[in-house]
């Protein structure tokens, strides 16, 4: 699986605990159509049902959140959003790697999201580097207010610490006149 993936718009990834989607789902029973439930929940020898189940989530206006329910629930049994459980086990181990910069910016934006590790830490980071307080920044991902500030202190450390780097490396090279230095060339202190 990519770490990144470009997944559906921001106004598309359901709140946390949300099950609204559902009413959408091209395998929702209604009146007048009738879907049996068992179609979704094949044995592996049973293709015809696995073909028939597909070709339903194939026209889902919600198969992408079916999808990412599936993986955030850690649901590994049936067809869900378009899947086998086969074919959606690469995608639950890579599901905590998973960074979609969508998912960032709707959280960054206050909508509570399920977030994989790597989308709080790029939450963090932005809110950091756009000067969100970390009072909100807590709110967002449910964290400690101490926290959100600890982890403050670490990415300002790294930003003084890469423009430390990149001032050494940018200065001037040393003439070829210049000594190196080695240990015992910086003397004691006394």
């Amino acid at each position: 699986m990519p770490s990144t993936m470009n997944a559906a718009p921001a106004d598309q990834h359901r709140s946390l605990g949300d099950q609204k989607w559902r009413r959408q789902a091209a395998c929702r029973p209604t009146e007048h159509h009738t879907v049996d439930p068992e179609l979704f929940f094949p044995h592996p020898e049973e293709m015809d049902k696995i073909r028939a189940a597909k070709a339903l989530c194939a026209q889902c206006p919600v198969r992408r959140t079916c999808l990412d329910a599936a993986l955030e629930n850690n649901d590994q049994h049936g067809i869900r959003g378009g899947l086998t459980e086969e074919e959606r086990a690469p995608l639950h181990s890579g599901l905590p790697k998973r960074l979609d910069y969508s998912r960032v910016n709707a959280a960054v934006a206050g909508r509570d999201i399920h977030l994989t590790f790597a989308e709080r830490e790029a939450v963090m980071r932005a809110a950091y580097r756009h000067g969100v307080p970390a009072s909100r920044v807590a709110r967002i991902l449910k964290v400690d207010e101490e926290y959100a500030r600890k982890q403050y202190r670490k990415f300002r450390r790294a930003d003084q610490h890469a423009d430390l780097e990149c001032a050494a490396q940018t200065g001037p090279p040393p003439g070829p006149d210049e000594r190196h230095p080695n240990r015992d060339d910086f003397g004691t202190a006394a």
